[in-house]
């Protein structure tokens, strides 16, 4: 009897979820606040502590609006394939959010604590990548469409590269651009961390000496990839796009994974230059390195509030309210929240294209030539024709014939060979009749 009451509760997880999280949330409050406003008052209530409360207050408010869409989209979980990654999306709030504040309370271990939210930066710009692909292949078949659209031009400052090809080239190359972040991100994070073990980061210092310049660089370039390979992919489909609204989510993935990065190279540049250490009356290195990345952190405190309201308009759950679909259980929409499957196969994909890339260029080969067979300028092969048995007399044409080759079978022996049997043995035909036609006498 008391199993089966359990069962029940747990079935109607959607009339209690909600109610749940608020009761929690509340409880959070009321032991959590006094618990900081006593440690700052213990503390003498320093400058550090006042920028701890600030940012937590705006922590506090963020994390909850989030964590309400998130529970939303769980609860009317009617489309997984948009609604997996804006869930993914949502949670960059929480993640950039507890982060940001962990930094602020323990600047001194910030690069490390500041990991797990550059790496999350990358999956997040996955996640809207894949986001739009799931959206425009759900009515359309994207790259047909695509090859009947006008050509789309490379823009400032790439508009001297020649146009990508409208169709399969158009979304590989596009969708590649966007996954190398989501590789090279990561990879520099892991290096930046082991340079600081070994005293070699030198965070905030431009010298050729140490790993942070060239980190930096290698990031800012990475992301500009990123970001152009968004902006054209959008500008090839923002008719598809236009319902579900896109210049909002555009902006708010934007502004938050793009600024924020650019926001910390400012700080530091303003640090090597010295305004820092004079606006905050600082000499101490060490002290105006905390100092910086205190001031970066307490930004995202606050930049998280205004991205969480943000998102609650811009990936809004209201769309995917069905009853017609039903949602699956409490259990099955939680598993399929964290399912990282999609992911491991699209890296793995992405670096094989790299590898063959790497490869295929080192023998003076495109890539893209090497995956279709031959580009859109040389449809026609050549192949020596090969004489037919049933006219051994009559005269074949020295010109081998033109045997036309689809994308979508090149490389396969048996059409190759089929289609230069039958070219073969029509071509002296053909060429017989001609002479019979000139023939006087015939």
């Amino acid at each position: 009897m008391c199993s089966s009451t359990i069962l029940s509760f747990l079935r109607q997880w959607r009339l209690w979820i909600r109610p749940f999280l608020i009761a929690l949330y509340v409880v959070f409050i009321i032991v959590l606040v006094p618990i900081l406003i006593a440690h700052s008052i213990n503390n003498g209530f320093k400058k550090s502590d006042q920028g701890s409360l600030v940012g937590g207050g705006f922590v506090l408010l963020a994390v909850p609006i989030s964590i309400w869409q998130i529970t939303q989209h769980v609860v009317h979980y009617t489309k997984p394939i948009l609604q997996k990654h804006i869930i993914r999306i949502l949670w960059m709030v929480p993640i950039y959010a507890l982060n940001a504040w962990i930094g602020l309370e323990f600047p001194e271990q910030s690069i490390y604590v500041d990991s797990l939210r550059e790496c999350y930066e990358a999956y997040v710009i996955y996640n809207f990548m894949k986001y739009l692909l799931n959206y425009l292949n759900e009515d359309h078949d994207l790259e047909a469409l695509l090859e009947t659209k006008p050509q789309v031009y490379h823009i400032f400052p790439l508009c001297c590269l020649s146009p990508w090809e409208m169709g399969s080239e158009f979304v590989h190359n596009c969708k590649h651009g966007i996954l190398q972040y989501t590789v090279v991100r990561p990879i520099t994070t892991v290096i930046s961390m082991i340079c600081e073990l070994c005293g070699v980061y030198g965070e905030s210092d431009f010298s050729p000496k140490v790993a942070f310049p060239y980190m930096i660089a290698i990031n800012n370039f990475s992301q500009f990839v990123a970001m152009y390979c968004l902006v054209l992919f959008y500008r090839a489909n923002k008719t598809e796009l236009k319902p579900m609204k896109p210049i909002g989510k555009f902006l708010c993935i934007k502004a938050v994974v793009f600024f924020s990065f650019f926001q910390g190279v400012i700080i530091n540049i303003l640090v090597y230059c010295g305004v820092i250490s004079t606006i905050f009356d600082i000499s101490d290195s060490d002290k105006i390195k905390i100092m910086s990345s205190k001031l970066q952190d307490f930004l995202i405190c606050i930049e998280m509030f205004l991205a969480a309201i943000a998102h609650h308009y811009s990936f809004s759950y209201k769309p995917y309210v069905s009853p017609q679909n039903p949602s699956p259980s409490c259990l099955g929409s939680f598993l399929a929240m964290w399912d990282v499957s999609d992911v491991k196969r699209d890296i793995s994909e992405h670096l094989g294209v790299v590898g063959s890339s790497f490869s295929r260029r080192l023998r003076g080969k495109s890539m893209y030539q090497m995956a279709r067979g031959y580009d859109e300028s040389s449809r026609l092969v050549s192949e020596q024709a090969i004489p037919s048995s049933s006219a051994p007399n009559l005269t074949v044409d020295t010109e081998p014939p033109a045997v036309e080759v689809r994308p979508s079978v090149y490389g396969s022996l048996d059409n190759t060979m089929s289609a230069i049997s039958t070219n073969s043995e029509t071509q002296p035909l053909l060429d017989y009749d001609e002479q019979n036609q000139n023939d006087p006498k015939v």
